[in-house]
């Protein structure tokens, strides 16, 4: 899948390993890595296994999680110009392609 970001600092974070050690624990940025090149081997929504990805927040089920160490998750949505729904209007991740990271938080703190 191809992978877009929120902010320019939440690429920063997920992209530059020194910005992400001064903000992350060793356990959560090397887990984080592992998540991000787990995204980027997945050819759909669909294939995302690992991190026991869910549905979170959002309207129709527009933003997935999946764990990383501790209380953290990692949450993104899709990311088309018309995001694939299916007959009950809610996304079909099944058929999502492109996903944009929107944050990471610990939802222990």
């Amino acid at each position: 899948m191809e992978i877009a970001f929120h902010s320019k600092e939440l690429r920063a974070l997920c992209e530059d390993e020194a910005l992400a050690k001064r903000d992350l624990s060793p356990e959560v940025l090397e887990a984080l890595k592992h998540r991000l090149a787990d995204l980027r081997a997945a050819a759909n929504g669909g294939d995302i296994l690992v991190g026991r990805p869910r549905l979170v927040g959002g309207v129709g089920g527009e933003r997935m999680a999946v764990d990383l160490p501790g209380k953290w998750q990692l949450v993104f949505a899709p990311n088309h110009r018309k995001n694939p729904t299916t007959a009950s209007n809610t996304c079909n991740w099944p058929k999502v392609t492109r996903v944009k990271i929107m944050q990471i938080e610990n939802c222990g703190a």
